[in-house]
C-alpha cells in the first residue's frame, strides 16, 4: 500500500481516550527496543514518523497513527525493560491488557522480536498470551539485516521453535535498512483489515 497522509492522533492510556472511530486497528507489540517504530516508519515511508528511541522503555502509552483515514497503526509500551519499576510494569500490562482483549476495533497484532537471537521469554509468554485469546498474529523477526544471508533460515527456525508458532501464523523476516519483509507486512494488514 503507498501511505500519503498519516498522523499520530493520540497517546491514550485508558479506553475513553481511544479513538472514536470504527477504522480498522493494528497493534505492534514487542520488548522495547525491537523495532517497533522501525518497522511503522517503514510501513508509512516515513523517515522519522514513529520515534525512535536510544533509550528503552520510552514508549509509555498507547500512540494511535491514523493512516490514510482509514487505519490506526497502535504503537504498544515495549515489555521486559528491567528499569521500569514493577509497579510501572503491572500498570502498562494491565493497560497493554485492557486494550487488547477489549477492544472492538482491533483486527489483528504484529508480535516483533530481534531476528539476531532466540525469543525471550517474554517474547514466549507474549506470543502464548495471544494465542490464548485467539488475536490474529504475525510474527516479524526484525533487524534481519545483520544477519548473515545464509543464516536467515537457521533463525526462521530457531523463532519458530522457540515461540512454537503454528500453521495460522505467518512469520516475516524484516529488516528496516533494507525493507525487507514490507510487502509480507503490508498484505497481511490489508487481510486483517480488508483493505486494498
Amino acid at each position: 500500500m503507498e501511505v500519503h497522509n498519516v498522523d499520530l492522533t493520540i497517546s491514550a492510556v485508558k479506553p475513553e481516550q481511544y479513538p472514536q472511530t470504527n477504522y480498522p486497528e493494528i497493534a505492534l507489540v514487542g520488548r522495547s527496543n525491537v523495532g517497533k517504530s522501525s518497522l511503522t516508519n517503514v510501513l508509512i515511508n516515513r523517515r522519522n514518523f514513529a520515534h525512535t528511541s536510544s533509550q528503552p522503555g520510552k514508549t509509555q502509552t498507547l500512540n494511535f497513527y491514523v493512516v490514510e483515514d482509514e487505519l490506526y497503526f497502535v504503537d504498544v509500551p515495549g515489555y521486559g525493560y528491567a528499569k521500569v519499576s514493577k509497579k510501572e510494569r503491572e500498570r502498562f500490562g494491565q493497560m497493554i491488557e485492557k486494550y487488547l482483549t477489549t477492544r472492538e476495533q482491533l483486527r489483528g497484532v504484529i508480535l516483533l522480536v530481534d531476528g539476531r537471537h532466540a525469543p525471550t521469554d517474554d517474547d514466549i509468554s507474549m506470543y502464548q498470551w495471544l494465542q490464548y485469546y485467539d488475536i490474529p498474529t504475525m510474527v516479524v523477526a526484525t533487524k534481519i539485516d545483520k544477519v548473515k544471508g545464509n543464516a536467515w533460515n537457521r533463525e526462521e527456525s530457531l523463532v519458530k521453535k522457540t515461540l512454537g508458532i503454528d500453521k495460522q501464523t505467518p512469520l516475516v523476516l524484516f529488516s528496516a535498512v533494507k525493507k525487507t519483509g514490507k510487502d509480507a507486512v503490508w498484505n497481511w494488514i490489508e487481510e486483517q483489515t480488508g483493505m486494498n
